[in-house]
């Protein structure tokens, strides 16, 4: 049952103790000592009071000058890109994607590099033993680089190994779920082992200053395998996305506290290993040499880098009372549905009785909201069969209204359009500028779109 807590405070200095006594320890005052009603606790709170038998921490103001961090650039261009600008001392950086897709092979070209360049680098592998790591080293040509490799699974082992030594400047954790922490119990890739071990490395990288990389697993749906609290506990969060099927790789950075987010570094797989994609937009553009119905270029923006790729869109008649069928590959099934609606309810184009085909161009996935536009005019080519000008881009968002809504970045958007020999833009009204020497036709609905397409007036 609760009760109050008792407490006699100095009259004299102000020190407060739970026993009343004649004299005041901390002044020597005699008969100074009164007792003061405390709140009403129970046995548990007075046993477990936080309030008091901690130590002081160093409180700092906001405006104290700071250094910024020192760098490690790898010297792949984009990979320094989507890191924003290297490796951080001290910082812990989590990279997934799905199995095959390169990411042994992409920090192994990294770790080479900066060995090459007189860093100390370790690379501790748990799936693959150190013999394999330097087969796949000398096949990417690679096999005078001096990294020191391990194979190993526990987390204190490889602690201690480096604890006894100089740390190293970069230490390659590949992968997290196969190390194990003789701390918790459980197997290894468990939730409780992937956290546990995460931890302890991540407080020997802020402790060491060493730069630690954490390969992870991903699940079915390509999000990162384990407990999400790691994603919070590291400073950086990289994943690398693309097909198997397909060349190129992506390298998005999801989170990073030293830099910015949404950037991505381009890649395509080789036989020499992952080469640099310098100008990305021409890995996801086709041979335009006549127009196509059903085909558009949309300057999309990922960080602070525009990439042209082209929506495809295919519309087939079905006989009547047929269900239709909409398939969509590297965009958002559901924002297709509000497009086909707005063209439905704002400008009497119906596709009811039609199937729709959505795709965006080498396996390319859009996130940026500002390829409505472009969507809704390769809609429309489809369906009354009249091919957009090749010379031309379009973007721009569109709400329920059927309003064509202005977007972020769109002179960066048109730089690169027109770098690569685009002419002319179709943006929302506003956007009235002129890069590169493009022309531009705004529009303020998507009515008005509609009828530019179809030739209305």
């Amino acid at each position: 049952m609760a009760k109050p807590q008792k407490r006699y405070v100095c009259q004299a200095c102000g020190s407060v103790t739970s026993k009343w006594a004649g004299q005041c320890a901390d002044c020597g005052e005699w008969n100074t000592l009164v007792e003061d009603a405390g709140g009403v606790v129970t046995p548990f709170q007075a046993k477990h009071n936080l309030q008091t038998g901690g130590r002081v921490i160093l409180l700092s103001g906001l405006d104290t000058d700071i250094a910024l961090p020192e760098r490690m650039a790898t010297g792949i261009a984009e990979l320094d890109r989507a890191l924003g600008g290297g490796f951080v001392e001290g910082s812990a950086t989590l990279i997934g994607g799905d199995p095959g897709i390169g990411k042994s092979t992409l920090l192994l070209q990294a770790a080479a590099r900066l060995a090459l360049a007189g860093k100390s680098v370790a690379y501790v592998s748990g799936e693959e033993a150190a013999d394999q790591v330097r087969l796949r080293a000398r096949r990417l040509g690679l096999g005078n680089a001096p990294v020191q490799l391990a194979a190993a699974t526990s987390v204190r082992d490889i602690l201690t190994t480096f604890g006894q030594a100089t740390p190293p400047d970069l230490l390659i954790i590949d992968s997290i779920q196969t190390m194990h922490s003789d701390l918790i119990e459980g197997a290894p890739g468990t939730v409780s082992q992937v956290r546990a071990s995460a931890g302890e490395l991540i407080r020997y990288a802020k402790e060491r200053g060493t730069a630690v990389v954490l390969v992870g697993h991903v699940t079915k749906d390509g999000s990162l395998a384990g407990p999400r609290v790691m994603e919070h506990m590291v400073d950086t969060v990289l994943a690398f996305e693309g097909e198997r099927s397909h060349q190129y790789r992506i390298l998005r950075a999801i989170k990073n506290r030293f830099g910015g987010t949404d950037e991505i570094g381009v890649f395509a797989m080789e036989t020499q290993g992952l080469s640099e994609i310098a100008n990305p937009s021409s890995l996801f553009l086709t041979a335009r040499d006549e127009g196509v119905t059903g085909t558009v270029v949309f300057p999309a923006l990922e960080g602070t880098r525009p990439v042209l790729v082209e929506v495809q869109a295919l519309t087939v008649r079905l006989a009547s009372g047929a269900t239709p069928r909409r398939a969509v590959v590297g965009w958002d099934s559901g924002r297709l549905a509000m497009i086909l609606a707005v063209l439905e309810a704002r400008c009497g184009l119906s596709f009811s009785a039609a199937e729709v085909y959505l795709n965006i161009a080498g396996g390319y996935r859009v996130q940026d909201p500002a390829a409505d536009l472009a969507v809704a005019a390769a809609l429309v080519s489809a369906l009354s069969e009249r091919p957009v000008p090749i010379d031309a881009v379009a973007f721009g968002e569109i709400a329920l209204s059927g309003e064509i809504r202005p977007v972020a970045h769109a002179n960066l958007r048109m730089k690169e359009a027109a770098k690569l020999g685009f002419e002319r833009a179709l943006l929302p009204m506003g956007h009235g500028v002129e890069a590169g020497g493009m022309a531009t036709n705004g529009f303020r609905t998507l009515g008005q779109f509609v009828d530019h397409m179809l030739g209305r007036g």
